[in-house]
């Protein structure tokens, strides 16, 4: 049987503009990540810096480094505000302009795979009015459209639902739409802080939890496990936790942005490795693990998506720190597991972990 493979997403290892990408991937490949989830922030960033705004040439830097680091891009990331749009003109935009240019970038990159997450425009600000439809039908037909073309070109998409989304808020509803669409190269992709945040998460309340927190997320775990989803449609998952607040998230709360949802400001200011009780984790990222692992018989990616405000530290060795506390996540998710063959090891050129990004850029 395969065995897992650990990757991070680029943005969980410093803030774009802040850390520059060559040292993030450097520390992530020194710290025993296999596989990259490359955000179009960092690329775009990269691009802008070294490249006078020429993504293309900065994907090909960027794949020649993975290469030489001995990791793989997972996915470029993320496609989004696509599906369900009321303003059927920016979904032609997108799927006319922006798609090509993104089937360039990965190719160039040497990655066959992009992520979509749902939909999380909201209403408009200034008429209150919604941008999305939560049609079903609508949804899907959009996202057929777009596999459609994928598959054109060789391309696999991965779709994840988003605890704060406008519609698709759910794995459930994530399956469905994956499910319906019907299409070889659309799969899923699992992501433990989301399924967690929405039933048994609100950092809304006083007690940072839903209602029926532990009933909801075990009737969750459970349909999970006897939904008969075959593990091909995952794509790869997401183990990440979140931080229990010390007061609720309301308009009062520095996380707090007006409009915005509660879980979607607590998602990007608090989010926590796996087993970082220590620093105010409190999800059962475990019991969702092991129906990923162990009922549901997933094995190949899995990736440590962190999103926190801890990022923005402009210290030289944020990229190292948090590349640590990740690796440091997975093989104590390995152990708990059981996972066979997951040995803790370094690659033979390792670099101490505790090197600045700024002195590891000319190895590169």
């Amino acid at each position: 049987m395969p065995l897992n493979r650990p990757g991070i997403a680029s943005m969980s290892l410093g803030r774009p503009w802040i850390h520059d990408l060559p040292g993030k991937l450097m520390q992530a490949a020194a710290h025993g990540f296999e596989g990259i989830e490359l955000f179009f922030d960092d690329l775009d960033c990269y691009a802008q810096r070294t490249f006078n705004g020429d993504h293309l040439e900065a994907s090909r830097q960027v794949r020649r480094m993975c290469q030489r680091l001995g990791m793989t891009i997972i996915c470029l990331q993320p496609f989004s505000m696509f599906e369900g749009l009321l303003d059927r003109a920016e979904s032609n935009r997108l799927i006319n302009e922006k798609l090509p240019r993104w089937f360039t970038l990965a190719r160039a990159l040497s990655t066959d795979m992009i992520q979509v997450p749902s939909t999380f425009l909201g209403p408009d600000p200034k008429t209150g009015q919604a941008r999305t439809t939560g049609d079903h039908a609508v949804i899907v037909r959009d996202l057929q459209r777009l596999a459609d073309l994928g598959a054109g070109a060789g391309f696999r998409f991965v779709y994840e639902a988003l605890c704060f989304g406008d519609h698709v808020d759910t794995w459930e509803a994530s399956w469905e739409v994956v499910r319906d669409v019907n299409r070889s190269n659309f799969g899923l992709c699992l992501d433990s802080f989301n399924i967690a945040g929405r039933v048994y998460a609100d950092p809304a309340s006083p007690t940072g939890r839903t209602p029926n927190a532990a009933a909801d997320l075990a009737a969750s775990l459970e349909r999970l496990r006897t939904a008969n989803i075959d593990p091909a449609k995952i794509f790869y998952v997401q183990l990440v936790d979140g931080e229990r607040l010390t007061a609720p998230l309301n308009e009062d709360h520095p996380f707090h942005v007006p409009g915005q949802k509660a879980r979607m400001s607590w998602s990007r200011n608090a989010r926590l490795f796996p087993f970082e009780e220590s620093r105010g984790g409190y999800l059962p990222i475990l019991d969702i693990a092991r129906a990923f692992f162990d009922d549901l018989g997933f094995r190949g990616w899995v990736s440590l998506e962190l999103f926190s405000r801890t990022l923005a530290d402009p210290d030289p060795f944020t990229p190292a720190d948090h590349a640590r506390r990740g690796m440091e996540s997975y093989y104590k998710m390995s152990r708990a597991l059981k996972w066979e063959g997951q040995t803790e090891k370094k690659p033979s050129w390792f670099a101490p972990a505790a090197e600045p990004t700024s002195l590891v850029q000319h190895r590169l």
